[in-house]
């Protein structure tokens, strides 16, 4: 099929690869225009740039898909499909009707829990027991279209966003791939109106971990925002990430430091596995015990 392929972060990256291994017909390639990063502020490409600049695919990086010079240049393109991931741009309806078989976006939850912005997140965070992929036929609703395809994975007691990510990742790459070859044969199943949640990007001011909660809701966190942006706790006046954790027995105070890394909550205890101390690496906690003494409580 002649694809047009929109997605910007690493977690598009195996999605454009399959398509590719797939025998599609990338005709275009749209991401975000590459941003400041590092010490230097340099402008710096997305993963998607990257990746597909290597495989000699064309790349366009409007700011928007407003205009009407924009909508004309995606419309000639003459795409049987578009396929969205991770993209990061709203798509204006002359967009979504461009494509012969419109927009199918490969969404990281099982809609309708989880619509928005950082759905695998949040479902860690609220100790979702499993989550998965929907290959979801786009509409101009906040990720409101009908489902083509779904499939689910449990979420591990110690899973972190890092590892899902990657799993859905490969997990969506492999759906739509599935999605296109019997595209003709997919019935469109529209989403209940029941059980509708909304994945709101993560704030930095939710990484503070408040250790009254309870050590569900404490490692839920730690997990949840691992690796990106980090849950943290004050050591000694020192901001440290924690990074990795397990719910285990034990009771004290909130914060109060049991042995090891294992710290006292509202409701029991957890065990931290992995931490990260300012400008230093992660590593597993027995490692960063060796340079940073807790002492008895954290806060």
């Amino acid at each position: 099929m002649r694809v047009i392929f929109m997605g910007t972060p690493d977690f598009s990256v195996p999605v454009l690869d399959a398509l590719v291994d797939a025998g599609h017909d990338i005709v275009a390639v749209y991401c975000q225009p590459p941003r400041p990063a590092g010490r230097g502020k340099k402008d710096r490409p997305s993963p998607v740039q990257v990746r597909a600049e290597a495989l000699g695919l064309q790349v366009r990086y409007p700011v928007s898909l407003k205009g009407d010079a924009e909508q004309a240049a995606f419309a000639a393109l003459q795409a049987d499909v578009a396929v969205v991931v991770a993209y990061g741009l709203i798509l204006p309806q002359a967009i979504l009707d461009a494509p012969t078989a419109g927009c199918l976006n490969i969404h990281a939850s099982l809609l309708p829990r989880w619509r928005g912005a950082a759905p695998i997140h949040r479902a860690i965070m609220a100790g979702d027991p499993e989550t998965g992929v929907c290959i979801m036929q786009m509409e101009a609703g906040l990720d409101t279209g009908p489902v083509l395809l779904r499939e689910t994975m449990e979420v591990g007691r110690e899973e972190t966003t890092g590892h899902l990510h990657d799993a859905l990742s490969q997990m969506g790459a492999r759906l739509i791939v599935k999605a296109l070859a019997g595209l003709d044969t997919l019935t469109p199943v529209p989403q209940p109106q029941e059980g509708v949640t909304y994945a709101a990007k993560i704030d930095k001011a939710e990484a503070r971990i408040d250790w009254s909660k309870s050590a569900a809701e404490v490692s839920q966190l730690i997990r949840g925002l691992s690796p990106f942006p980090g849950a943290w706790c004050d050591v000694a006046g020192e901001r440290v990430k924690l990074l990795g954790a397990r719910t285990v027995a034990g009771k004290g105070a909130p914060g109060q430091v049991l042995g090891g890394f294992t710290i006292a909550c509202g409701e029991g205890a957890v065990e931290v596995t992995q931490a990260q101390r300012a400008g230093k690496k992660a590593m597993p906690a027995a490692e960063i015990l060796k340079g940073l003494t807790l002492g008895d409580a954290v806060a």
